[in-house]
């Protein structure tokens, strides 16, 4: 298998913001260097990159994380069907009872079938229960329906993957959806497939050192004013401001795996087209999204200034530590910030010897000494090419 692996970096300056919040309502943090940083979690960013790829018209699949797959979605199908809710939620149970076998738990679903956390389930999967419960339902008795249904997910083959059974059945699609073909699925289940994550996401954090501020606010009743002299409700929440830096890593060959449900070492031979769709998509996401909470107080809308692409056979390296040195936080923190970034591209290559066997540049500030700049589709579409041919 030939390795090849698309590297985003990006910088992305924010106003008067609160990106992401921890337990206790404040700007989340991390220590980096010598200098505490404002930090966006990875969770946050890839959770608003999904919900904006939902909406792009990708043609592929989308999966659902729930807890309420079996009640809301498969029992209700089950029952549309015309099979009766008390013996919908029997076989609903030894189904459930037979995929999470391994966590010890003997009855996975609580009361009114939900589980006890979200799973992340693809639609192919779906259809699967759905079907597998209904040719049990055929049975004379529910009894009958029940033992086949428990003698049919205790085969060898069920045990093995599901995945796999469902493509032999001819089911094409990804098992759990775009999202988890791009973010992987991590189950603790004897027959879900575990899908491993070929895009791979760090925290962004600030290049330089974090300045908050607490911002207190008030709010007038409209229908009180005669009565009242002073606010109806006062309150703060902390505010922060920055140039945020963050990086992104896809393994190509197990994105295309996971999209086609073939082994990985013949992803060359496979359709690559969903695979470079997704990924122009993810790099536009990544350059357009906000990860943004409190929208309605502070708009949170930005675009990176700054987007570094890069492909090649060589195990990633991130480029954080050109901000190990936090850089100033007067002046153009902006222009700073994009050349440190460049000064330690050119350090790394001149260490190393050419650490990408493409790279190309998308920003709106000076690239000193690093070659030309280019429009970000152009960037895209040269990447795409280098990484996955001109498919």
């Amino acid at each position: 298998m030939r390795d090849v692996f698309l590297q985003i970096h990006f910088l992305t300056s924010y106003h008067a913001t609160l990106l992401n919040r921890d337990d206790a309502g404040l700007a989340k943090r991390i220590s980096f260097g010598s200098a505490p940083r404002l930090r966006i979690s990875s969770q946050s960013q890839k959770r608003h990159w999904r919900t904006w790829m939902v909406h792009q018209e990708l043609g592929l699949p989308s999966g659902v994380r729930t807890r309420h797959v079996f009640d809301r979605i498969v029992k209700t199908r089950l029952e549309e069907d015309g099979l009766d809710s008390a013996a919908a939620e029997a076989l609903i149970q030894t189904l459930a009872k037979n995929l999470f076998m391994s966590t010890g738990d003997k009855k996975p679903l609580e009361e009114g079938l939900a589980m006890r956390q979200p799973i992340l389930f693809g639609k192919p999967e779906i259809d699967y229960f759905v079907h597998l419960i209904e040719e049990a339902s055929h049975k004379e008795t529910l009894e009958l329906g029940i033992a086949h249904l428990d003698e049919t997910l205790k085969k060898k083959e069920h045990r093995a993957n599901l995945a796999a059974l469902m493509r032999a059945a001819g089911a094409a699609d990804p098992m759990v959806g775009f999202e988890g073909a791009m973010f992987g699925r991590f189950v603790t289940s004897d027959i879900l497939a575990r899908v491993d994550a070929p895009v791979h996401v760090a925290h962004a954090f600030t290049t330089h050192a974090l300045d908050t501020e607490v911002d207190f606010f008030t709010v007038v009743d409209d229908l009180a004013r005669l009565e009242e002299t002073g606010a109806a409700h006062a309150n703060d929440m902390e505010l922060g401001a920055g140039v945020f830096y963050g990086y992104v890593v896809v393994d190509v060959p197990l994105l295309v795996s996971n999209l086609s449900g073939t082994d990985s070492n013949a992803w060359q031979a496979q359709d690559l087209l969903p695979a470079r769709r997704l990924l122009e998509l993810l790099v536009h996401a990544i350059a357009e999204v906000t990860p943004g909470a409190k929208l309605g107080a502070t708009a949170p809308y930005a675009r990176a200034d700054c987007v570094v692409l890069e492909v090649g056979t060589s195990q990633p390296r991130s480029l954080a530590n050109a901000f190990l040195r936090p850089v100033s936080g007067t002046g153009d923190v902006m222009q700073s910030s994009v050349g440190a970034l460049a000064q330690y591209i050119s350090a790394m290559d001149s260490m190393y010897g050419p650490t990408a066997e493409l790279r190309r540049v998308a920003t709106t500030y000076d690239w000193p000494g690093m070659g030309e700049r280019q429009p970000l589709a152009t960037a895209i579409v040269e990447s795409l090419e280098t990484a996955l041919g001109r498919s």
